[in-house]
Order: structure tokens, then sequence, then C-alpha cells
């Protein structure tokens, strides 16, 4: 039955009814649906005082939702489609006898012709989204939402079109959950929330509300925070990322050069006094964490590290995501490197405490800073905290996307962790035989090409692993000791940083069975002189000739003794600072430290130095100084020579001074020797 026939039985003319909110339709879910109409129903039936007040329910909880789709409610109001006679005749005897059956007040006849009234407009909504075709099959209308949309995307910005096309290849790798950050997410999934936050329980009537941040929340044993000096700024924005960096303001420099200084005279109670007087200062506090660590002091050098990370997060730029992957900082500038030594450091410690999860971000979070340089080669750790957290399908994923433009199967981590991968999936029992072992195949055909690529591996892993191999592999020439005395330095430096990282993954007993299996077939391969066994040597003398910068930063970083150890002279040759190990040699700077003459070196006077303390722009020789005003500059000049002057008038009077000795008594029986 049309509108106009409601109408018309109402005694109403068009446009003199009042706007009934609960006829409009908010494009609701079929279980909505479903549910109003059985409501509906249910209040056709009922008293009159339960009717009135199930329909201001109705009205308020519908007046109370937010109108998703505008373009819905024009499409809801436009009644301009009639019925067929049938249909209208059976609405109309369904009006007629509900209005017989309810004709105790006019407000049950206004409900149920408004019930039938939104019965018939959900019959008119399907009807009008479906059409039905000369072959009988239903095809779907395009509505004015849809052609909407389809104009939006042909005429979206080309900014967003590069932003997707640049990241939509490294989004699934570098994407950061903001949950996961937070190391108390994967607390409370080993030991629950009651053991997590039993003691913070107390203090929560007495917290303070401080800003709400991501990645460590401030403590109330940390000193009052205030803003060191440290903010970031928008360098560019080119192919859908934006470049930022952090600047340091005049106080924060000052504190920066009485820093060095305090490094310099090489006590850490320096430190310690610097840090009393600025304590979110990032150097100090990266360096006092490493002294802390040394001293086996665990819980305040990660206390240090946080306090800095909650500095360094304060200082971000609005724009700046931790998740999105689309932020980069530059590893050249030095304000920089002190916000990727934090994060890395903090990765660390939440790894050593037992939650490779959340380091795992934090891993992805310092390669999305930075992916194509990667000035920490993340790459060498990234596949560990993803066996280490059973990530299996994100390590796939990350060879199969990265390993065209990346060459991940020439590092030796990933080699082998991309076969223990295959090989833990067919291990699980929820997996189909099938699949199980196709996996299986998949991981012992990439386990014998790793072992064929990198031999220098298994003896030193074994060995860790405190398991003693076979006569026929420590007797063999190819996992003998000359495997090891073969390879070039850096690839024994890549192969050390693997086995003495990831040798505990190994040390399982299905692990190691499914190892030795696959150290028998390669002998056989080497025996029968498989192709493959030549070439992976030919590939060895060819590459690994040097690392790259990056990669001896991560070596020392790790502080893997087997690692380390390997190091070539020119590197552990040079002085190693913990807030900036082995800077690139190409840093952009943006303020340089005043350049101070040595002590001792100057031979001026008592006199002159004093002076000097008096008026920092003193100089006896009369030489220019050099200053950022020229005309302070000058004013200067002028001084000295003034000064000069009152000096040389000063010699005169001293030189020509003469001390009169005091009249002496001669007293014969006096003792020469006799003390006065």
């Amino acid at each position: 039955m049309s509108s106009r026939a409601l109408r018309r039985l109402r005694g109403k003319q068009r446009g003199q009814e009042a706007l009934d909110l609960g006829d409009l339709t908010l494009d609701d879910s079929p279980e909505e649906q479903a549910a109003t109409e059985e409501e509906q129903v249910e209040t056709a039936n009922v008293s009159p005082l339960s009717d009135r007040k199930s329909t201001q329910k109705g009205k308020k909880n519908k007046a109370q939702k937010n109108v998703s789709n505008i373009f819905e409610l024009i499409g809801d109001t436009d009644e301009t489609e009639k019925n067929g006679p049938d249909e209208e005749a059976e609405d109309l005897n369904r009006n007629s006898k509900s209005v017989v059956e309810n004709s105790g007040t006019d407000e049950q006849q206004q409900q149920c012709l408004s019930g039938d009234k939104i019965k018939k407009k959900r019959k008119n909504k399907k009807k009008k989204n479906k059409v039905t075709t000369e072959d009988g099959e239903e095809a779907v209308q395009d509505d004015n939402i849809e052609s909407l949309l389809e104009n939006l995307e042909m005429s979206s910005s080309p900014t967003l079109q590069n932003e997707e096309c640049g990241i939509s290849d490294r989004r699934s790798v570098l994407h950061v959950e903001h949950r996961n950050l937070n190391p108390e997410t994967e607390l409370k999934r080993y030991f629950g929330a009651r053991a997590v936050q039993g003691e913070q329980r107390p203090r929560q009537r007495n917290r303070h509300f401080h800003r709400s941040t991501w990645m460590t929340s401030l403590k109330d044993s940390w000193p009052r925070f205030s803003r060191p000096g440290i903010s970031m700024a928008l360098l560019q924005s080119k192919d859908g990322t934006q470049h930022f960096t952090f600047e340091h303001s005049r106080d924060y420099q000052q504190i920066q050069f009485k820093f060095l200084d305090a490094v310099k005279s090489m006590d850490p109670n320096n430190i310690v006094a610097l840090l009393q007087l600025n304590p979110y200062h990032i150097d100090s506090l990266l360096q006092l964490s490493d002294v802390c660590r040394i001293q086996e002091d665990q819980e305040m050098a990660r206390d240090l590290i946080e306090r800095a990370l909650y500095s360094f997060e304060c200082a971000c730029h609005p724009l700046f995501s931790l998740t999105s992957g689309s932020s980069r900082l530059d590893y050249l500038r030095p304000e920089n490197r002190a916000f990727y030594l934090t994060l890395y450091k903090h990765m660390m410690f939440l790894e050593k405490r037992g939650c490779p999860r959340t380091a795992l971000e934090y891993c992805k979070l310092i390669l999305s800073l930075d992916p194509d340089s990667d000035p920490l080669c993340m790459l060498l750790l990234i596949d560990f905290l993803m066996l280490r957290s059973r990530e299996y399908q994100s390590l796939l994923q990350l060879y199969q996307d990265w390993e065209e433009h990346r060459n991940l199967s020439q590092l030796p981590n990933f080699a082998f962790s991309t076969a223990l991968c295959h090989f833990s999936l067919s291990q699980q029992y929820d997996m189909d035989c099938e699949e199980s072992n196709k996996q299986r195949q998949k991981a012992d055909q990439m386990l014998q090409g790793a072992l064929i690529m990198f031999p220098g591996v298994l003896m030193p892993l074994l060995d860790l692993c405190a398991v003693q191999p076979d006569t026929s592999v420590t007797s063999h020439a190819f996992f003998g000791p000359k495997s090891q005395l073969g390879q070039s330095p850096a690839l024994a430096e890549l192969t050390a940083l693997y086995v003495g990282r990831s040798w505990t993954l190994w040390k399982e007993p299905p692990v190691m069975l499914w190892l030795e299996e696959s150290v028998k077939a390669v002998l056989r391969r080497v025996d029968t002189k498989d192709p493959l066994v030549e070439d992976s040597h030919s590939k060895r003398k060819q590459r690994y000739q040097s690392a790259p910068r990056n990669i001896h930063r991560h070596v020392l970083l790790s502080e893997i003794k087997e690692a380390v150890s390997t190091l070539p002279l020119e590197v552990t040759s040079q002085p190693v600072m913990g807030f900036d190990p082995l800077p690139p040699p190409e840093s952009i700077t943006s303020y340089i430290r005043p350049v101070r003459p040595p002590a001792g070196a100057s031979n001026e006077s008592t006199l002159s130095l004093f002076f000097r303390s008096l008026l920092p722009n003193f100089n006896l020789q009369g030489g220019p100084q050099l200053d950022d005003d020229m005309e302070v500059a000058r004013a200067g000049q002028e001084l000295n020579q003034e000064v000069n002057r009152l000096m040389v008038a000063m010699r005169d009077m001293l030189a020509n001074i003469r001390f009169q000795e005091p009249p002496r008594d001669d007293n014969p029986y006096r003792d020469e020797d006799e003390w006065d």
C-alpha cells in the first residue's frame, strides 16, 4: 500500500503530519531488522500502556543512533513507487483488520499504521536494490552511493595513490600494532592480568594524570618531567613518506657540550652530576645505562632507557607515526641516532625480559625508520625474534617479499631461519598430513642448501649446543676445520653472529634429529660431486669480501663475544662510544662544538688569566676574536686595547717599586743560627 493511500486512510494531507523519527531506517544489519520486525509484530497485540512505553523507547533508541550514510536517508524518504493492486488489497485488508481489533484509541490505530508502513518500506527497499533479468537471475542495481564512491576513487589525489604504491610491498612487514608496543600486553597473555597488575592497583587512588604515550609511561620514581629542549621537525614529504628530524635547542646544545667534557674525563660521577641537574638528557641516560649494565644493575639500566624513551616520545611531531611505516629518520644526523639507539637498547631489554613479541614490534619500528640503508642492520635480528615469538607466516612473507630486492638468502641467518620455520610448521598438530609433508620436504631442501652454502655454521652450532658430532662429520673436509679457516672475515662475522644468537633454537631434540639427517644427506651430495656444492664454493669466494659499516655497528651493539672477536682491526682500534657507536663518516651536523685550547698550552701570565676570567673577550696578544656579531667583536678589540694599556702601566709601576729593608739592630751577643 502506498504512502498516499495511508494518508487518505488517516484523513491527512501531504506535509501536515509530524515528522516521525522512528520511521527513518538507518541501514541496520539483517539481524537488527529481523529483531525490530518481531518487536513491531508483538507491539500490535499488547495493551495500550505497553504499546505507548515500547513506542517511546523505540523512538528514543532510533534518535540516539548516529546517521552513518546521509544518502540512504534521502533514498528512504523518497516514496514515489507504488505497489501492485494485489499487494495494496492485502495491505488494505490487513490494516482494516488491525484497525477493527485495536479500535480502542487513536494512538493504537496510529501505531498499527506506522508499523505496517515500516514493513512496507523495507519491502520496497529490498525490491529497489534488486532487479530481475530476463534469464531469471538477480542483478544488483547501482545505487547512488556506489557511483559516488567510484567518483571519489577516480578523483583521488595523486599523493594518496603514491603513498599506497610506495608502501604496499612493505606494509605487511613494517606495520606495527600499538597494543604490542606495551610489554604488559604480552605478560598478561602469559601470566594473567592479576599477576601483572597486582602491584599497581593500590597505587591508582593517588595517581597523577600525565600525557598518554604508547611506548612507555611516566613513573612516580622519576624526577619531575620538564621538556629538555628536544623537538621534532618535518623536513619533507616524498613518495608517500614523511621525513623528520630531531632538533636541539640552544640550552640543550650547551648541556651536550658539558656531556662531552664529562665523557672525556672518563669519570662516571661527572655524568651522574650532570643528570642531577638535567635528568632527561638523552646521551647521559644512554651512557649511564651502559655503566649500570656493566656493573650488573639491570633494573637501573632499563629504567634509564625507559626515561630516555619517554623524553623522545613527548618530543615527537604530531604527524610522526610509529605504526604506519611511512615515517623516516635519517641516521646521518647526530640528533636522530640517539632515538635509534634508545629503541634498540629498549628492545634488547624486552627480549631478555621474556617479551619476544613486543621486542619484534620494536624491531620492525627501527627497520621502518630507514628500511633502505638499515643503519642498525635489523635484518640480522628480525628472523630470530619472529621465530621466538612463533610468527612463522610473517617470517615467510618477509622472505618472499624482500628476497628479490634485498637478497636475503645470502645472509646465513635467513638461510637457516627459513628452513627452521618450515620445519616448525610441519610439526604443528592442527596441520593436515599432506600439508605437513609438504612443509617438511621444503624444510629439508632449504636446510641442505643452507649447509652447502654456509658449512662453517655447523661445528660452532653443535659446540654451543653441547652435541658431540659423529666422526664421519668431523673427519670430513667439507665440515672440518678447513671450512671455518677458509671463509672470509666478513662471512666469519656473519656466521659467528648467527650462531651466538640463535643456538638456543636448535637445541631441541626434534630439531637436532632433523639437523642430523640433513647433514648426512649433504655429505652424500658432496661425495657424489653435486654441482650445487661447487657453485656455492665459487659464490663464497666472490662475495663477502668486506662487511659494511652497519653490520659492524650491529655486532658491537649485540655484544656477542664470538662475533665481536671477528671484527677487523680498523674497527677495534678506534674508540667506541656507547652513545654513538661507529658514527657514519658523512654525518650531517647542525651545530659544532666550539674549539677550546688545551689546558696548559697558553703562555699567558696569571694576571692575564685573571682578566680573561673577568672579561671573556680579553686577549693579551691583541689578535682578532671570532664572534657571531661583528659589533661585539669590534667592541671587544677596543676593550682589549684599553686593558693592554692598563697592563703596560701596571708592569711599569711594579718594576719601579723598591722595597726598603727595615732597620736592623746589631746585637753582638746574638746567635747567627737563632731562628726568629
